[in-house]
């Protein structure tokens, strides 16, 4: 699987089975608002929204950015996963 960080259209995006999975962003200088992810329906339950909050995450640490996650699937992913809460802006509890 292959992330694209789709600037114009302000959304990662993962092309699978046929399907878009993306997670919609907004972008002010070095932080990154994560505001909803979506999976087609005839994809759930199959991983592909855990990969490509993964796979933005790490897109988010290589480019120094700080992380606002809005989407309450990328704060529960980042909650699974401590190890993101280093991107997260201080002050916002994950849990």
């Amino acid at each position: 699987m292959k992330l694209l960080d789709n600037e114009k259209a302000k959304q990662y995006e993962m092309q699978v089975e046929g399907g878009l999975v993306r997670i919609e962003y907004i972008r002010a200088q070095d932080k990154i608002y994560l505001t909803h992810t979506e999976v087609p329906k005839s994809l759930e339950g199959k991983g592909y929204g855990s990969q490509i909050i993964k796979m933005a995450l790490e897109d988010i640490d290589e480019k120094d950015l700080t992380l606002i996650p809005m989407c309450p699937f990328v704060a529960g992913y980042i909650k699974k996963h401590p190890e993101w809460k280093k991107l997260v802006l201080k002050g916002i509890n994950i849990g």
